[in-house]
């Protein structure tokens, strides 16, 4: 990933194979551009917890995220709950993190800027 572009600005590109799967330096390097995230499953996917008041804005958050996802072509695994939405990236066709998880990740953060 360029230090150019911020994550969030950032596009997904198809990463299938191993290749693409990110080396444990390279996720060590990008982790602290999400900070509200954490590596889980051995670091082979990132998650995070986003809270609100209401069952109402939890459901606009998942909404703006699915829109997201589908513009990406990246999709996360999503817990929905009355006032929050955990969420789970990993990149199932490199079998662990790819720059795309980290990408999106971003942009679910900027949902709540």
């Amino acid at each position: 990933m360029s230090d150019l572009i911020a994550l969030a600005d950032a596009h997904c590109l198809p990463r299938r194979g191993s290749e693409h799967k990110l080396a444990e330096a390279s996720v060590r390097e990008l982790l602290p551009q999400v900070p509200e995230w954490e590596l889980v499953e051995d670091g082979h996917a990132l998650t995070r917890t986003f809270r609100f008041p209401d069952y109402h804005r939890t459901m606009a958050f998942v909404n703006a995220l699915a829109f997201i996802a589908h513009r990406e072509d990246h999709h996360p695994d999503l817990g929905v709950h009355y006032d929050r939405c955990v969420v789970r990236y990993s990149t199932h066709d490199v079998g662990g993190l790819s720059e795309n998880d980290f990408i999106c990740a971003a942009k679910a953060d900027a949902l709540l800027a």
